[in-house]
Order: structure tokens, then C-alpha cells, then sequence
């Protein structure tokens, strides 16, 4: 297809250029066909279920599953993040079940910094972080999709599989809003030296770039670290408000618009 004419050019026979309102309707129709492609969509949503199970505490059943997971890593059209996801699988398919278990534990479970639960990095263990978890749980019920119950809806695989589930307008919302907290859990991740570092490097490549703003805010986070008080997670619990000069954290990421969004699916 030709480009479009300039500002200053003409058609043939004289006519005016195409107006730049119209040039931009016209590249904004272009970028939700591309978006819509189905190859497209089919391709991001295996990267975030293989996102989602490579997160998953590797139990008998991922550990045997090993050979059938690489293979479907290696089969990805190349881009940055199959790249990531190949580095990691290498790692993976060559430990030790007793090996993998012990690092997913140190990394995941005992380090504030790192913990999946990404509610956590905005509102710590307060009410807040309550009335986000139900919210969560009600987009899942709003969008048709019923978890089994076993983790939380902010554990960040089963955020993963609401995303390649939904599609990146409102499946993938809820990743863009806590964008920041998966910055945080990537750099904890490489300062300790994870092979883990890689699944949350893949995934980034499919969020947003970060803004100076966002730097900023991780950055803060990271020196301050989550609040560790102990407070309740209402509705979950039976917690009360955090107590006065707890650490509150970094405001949450402003949302960020898709081509999907635009269209009015959110």
C-alpha cells in the first residue's frame, strides 16, 4: 500500500491532501486490524500461559512436563520474549526436581521482594490490598471465568492465564496496573541472580515501557521494600486499618490504553 500524501501534497488533478485528522483515523483503524489479527492473539496467549505455568512451584507433575514445556518454548516464532523464555527452560530442564523446588521456595515465598502476589506491592497487607483481591475476583466472575480457588487472583500465574484467557484489552489490564510491582519482582529476581529473571524479562517485553514515573516509583519501592505489618486482608481475613506511619507504597500505574481499549473493551 502507498503512504499516505503529506501534509503539503496533492492528489492528482489537484485535489487536497488527505487532512491529518483523517491520517490519523485512518493509521488508528490499521493498528486495531494488526491487533485483532488472530495469529497475533493466539501467539501472545500461549507466551502468557507458558508465562503462567513456568511461575507455578514446580511439583511432580510441572517437573515430569519438563520436556513438553521446552519444546513448545523452543517452537515459539523468535521475538524478545521467546528468547527470555528459552534462556530460562535451559536452566530448567537441567536441575534437580529437589534443586528447583528449594529455589522457587527461596525465591518466591521468603523474599518480600520478589513474592508473586501483586497486590502486595501496592497496598501491603492492609484492607486496601482486601478490597483489590475482591475486585480482581470480580473481573475474573465478569469475564466468565471461574478459578479453582487454590491461590489468590493476584498470584501472578493466575493473573498470567486471566490475560491469555481474555485477550490483551481486559485480559490484560490488570497486568499494565501492577506493571511497576513486576518491575520490582524482575530487578529483585536479577539482583539475586534467578534464572527466574527471565520469565519476568518475557513478560515485560509485553507490557507498556516504563516512564520516568515509573522508574521513580520502583526505584522508592525497592530502597523502602513492602510493608511487613501484619494487618488483616478483609475481605479475606479479619484484618483492621494499617496503623498510623505504616509504609504506604508508590501510587499504582496510571492505566495505559490499548488499540482495544479504544474500541471500548476494557
Amino acid at each position: 500500500m502507498s503512504p499516505l500524501p503529506s501534509a503539503g501534497a496533492e492528489r492528482l488533478g489537484g485535489s487536497p491532501s488527505v487532512p491529518a485528522i483523517v491520517r490519523t483515523r485512518i493509521r488508528a483503524a490499521v493498528r486495531r486490524r494488526a491487533a485483532a489479527d488472530p495469529v497475533q492473539a493466539e501467539r501472545r496467549s500461549l507466551l502468557l500461559r507458558l508465562m503462567s505455568l513456568l511461575l507455578q512451584y514446580p511439583d511432580p507433575e510441572l517437573v515430569a512436563a519438563r520436556p513438553t514445556v521446552a519444546a513448545a518454548v523452543q517452537a515459539l516464532p523468535e521475538s524478545p520474549a521467546a528468547t527470555e523464555l528459552a534462556a530460562f527452560t535451559d536452566w530448567f530442564t537441567d536441575e534437580d526436581s529437589d534443586t528447583l523446588a528449594r529455589h522457587y521456595v527461596e525465591m518466591f515465598d521468603l523474599r518480600r521482594k520478589s513474592s508473586l502476589y501483586l497486590t502486595y506491592y501496592l497496598h501491603g497487607d492492609t484492607r486496601r490490598r482486601g478490597m483489590a483481591l475482591l475486585a480482581l475476583a470480580q473481573r475474573y466472575r465478569a469475564a466468565g471465568w471461574d478459578t479453582d480457588g487454590g491461590e489468590l487472583p493476584d498470584h501472578l500465574p493466575v493473573v498470567l492465564e486471566f490475560a491469555a484467557l481474555a485477550g490483551p484489552g481486559a485480559g490484560e489490564a490488570p497486568l499494565r496496573q501492577h506493571r511497576r510491582g513486576l518491575r520490582l519482582i524482575h530487578s529483585a529476581l536479577t539482583a539475586a541472580d534467578s534464572p527466574y529473571r527471565h520469565v519476568l524479562a518475557a513478560l515485560l517485553t509485553l507490557l507498556p515501557p516504563p516512564t520516568e514515573e515509573d522508574l521513580k516509583a520502583v526505584a522508592e519501592l525497592a530502597a523502602q521494600g513492602p510493608p511487613s505489618e501484619d494487618v488483616g486482608l478483609d475481605p479475606y481475613a479479619g484484618g483492621v486499618f494499617a496503623p498510623p506511619g505504616t509504609f504506604v507504597p508508590p501510587a499504582p500505574a496510571p492505566p495505559t490504553r490499548t488499540t482495544h481499549d479504544e474500541d471500548g473493551h476494557r
